[in-house]
């Protein structure tokens, strides 16, 4: 086969066969085509899309570049995958609530990128914390303690690991068939019989358009289907920080208060929908009164918390921060966020947030940069708060004083402010309500 022609063939909207894109991709891993025509290949799939059969060959081979982990049958797996967010620290304690019902819960788990955090970043803030598991200790705490979650393998899924590091110098990130080829193959590569993916939209999630977000569901649940994994979509609000706090060590401090009983109402909400969706998936639950009854009971009881302590220790971590969060990494200084402006707060970019708190080492600028695990910021204000002038409305932690400060500015401009709360009429926080996290099965509408 003549890797030009295959190019040119998807350039011009044309189907590929499973032999044409079985042999480019397996010519790319074994160096025998280079990155210069890989990338004009996936920019080509970025322009002309590709239809579901195509992608679900696409994901297959993805999953047969490396190793599969298997759990026994009689295991009730399940996990989540989230599309990413600022302050989304869902996972962690969504998995410690559906373990404790019964569900195991296998979850691989990246670092961040872009703006977005990354659910190993919040994790490595823990002192002595392990993500770099082996697949039989990955397999044994997940057996044993309900969950594990942990950094993808060298050996699971090399292709989609490969074409990622591309897709991201090459502005191919956002390539639906691309991002369903490169979830679907890992979530299924990691052994879970059942996904729900929690899908974000808005101003800080990589998708900003619902319409977008659906045709994303779709495809995700049409592959899944095709390749014997259940798959539910959950949509939730990126359009404000989620939860109050943004940071690694922050959120990991966030997640205790919650998990104790700390009303938290975005987290609340979102996690609700997601544990409810995952224990009817895995059939721990026959309906969804009893499926919120269970979440219910595992919070009040402690048994969410306690599963959370066993899975630290299980990972090489100090359970003890979820009794004195003091032994996380701690910021040299707090610099209060004032307010300049007086009225409702009609819109945040969250994205320009999630990007201003990388210049205090929140985030990654490079893959190889280092982490200042202290720092973040807290953001407990929502679209629709009213904000009187002068007055605190957060904090940015960090080490570098004069960098703070710079940080503070750049927060303060992703504020808009009305002068009149009818803009906020009750079509719109419906709007907001649904998309913060109710569950929409795409299957039912």
């Amino acid at each position: 086969m003549n890797p030009v022609e295959i190019i040119i063939k998807k350039r011009d909207g044309k189907e590929l066969s499973k032999d044409e894109i079985r042999f480019f991709i397996e010519s790319y891993l074994k160096n025998e085509i280079p990155e210069y025509q890989m990338s004009a290949f996936l920019m080509a799939i970025y322009f002309s899309n590709m239809n579901p059969d195509e992608i679900q060959t696409l994901t297959e081979i993805y999953i047969d570049s490396g190793k599969r982990i298997s759990f026994p049958d009689e295991m009730k797996t399940v996990d989540k995958h989230s599309t990413g967010g600022v302050g989304d620290k869902v996972s962690l304690v969504l998995a410690p609530i559906v373990a404790a019902c019964g569900c195991k819960v296998p979850m691989i788990s990246g670092k961040g990128l872009g703006h977005t955090g990354g659910t190993l970043d919040k994790l490595e803030s823990i002192p002595g914390f392990r993500t770099n598991l082996s697949e039989k200790e990955f397999k044994e705490i997940v057996k044993q303690v309900g969950f594990s979650i942990i950094g993808q393998s060298d050996e699971l899924v090399p292709a989609d690991r490969r074409i990622y590091a591309l897709r991201d110098v090459t502005g191919t990130v956002d390539s639906l068939p691309l991002i369903t080829a490169s979830i679907m193959s890992k979530k299924i590569a990691e052994g879970a019989k059942n996904l729900v993916i929690d899908l974000k939209v808005g101003t800080g999630a990589f998708i900003k358009k619902m319409e977008k977000a659906e045709k994303l569901g779709k495809l995700l649940m049409q592959t899944g289907k095709k390749l014997g994994q259940k798959v539910s979509v959950v949509f939730s609000n990126m359009n404000s920080p989620l939860g109050e706090y943004v940071g690694n060590a922050l959120e990991i401090k966030e997640c205790i208060e919650y998990l104790k009983g700390k009303k938290i109402h975005d987290i609340h909400l979102i996690t609700k929908a997601l544990a409810v969706e995952m224990l009817l998936l895995s059939r721990i639950a026959k309906d969804r009164n009893i499926a919120i009854e269970m979440i219910k009971n595992v919070l009040e009881n402690g048994s969410a918390l306690e599963c959370f302590k066993k899975f630290i220790h299980a990972q090489g971590g100090d359970s003890e921060i979820c009794e004195d969060t003091s032994k996380l990494p701690q910021a040299k200084f707090q610099i209060p966020i004032i307010s300049d402006k007086k009225g409702w707060i009609k819109s945040i970019n969250t994205q320009k947030i999630g990007y201003a708190l990388i210049d205090i080492g929140a985030g990654r600028k490079m893959i190889d940069s280092k982490l200042n695990y202290a720092a973040g910021a807290y953001l407990p204000n929502k679209i629709g708060d009213f904000v009187e002038q002068n007055s605190e409305i957060g904090k940015v932690f960090c080490d570098d004083d004069k960098m703070g400060k710079s940080v503070v500015q750049k927060i303060l401009k992703s504020y808009s402010f009305s002068a009149s709360k009818s803009e906020f009429d009750e079509k719109y926080f419906k709007e907001m309500e649904l998309i913060y996290g109710l569950a929409k099965n795409l299957d039912n509408g």
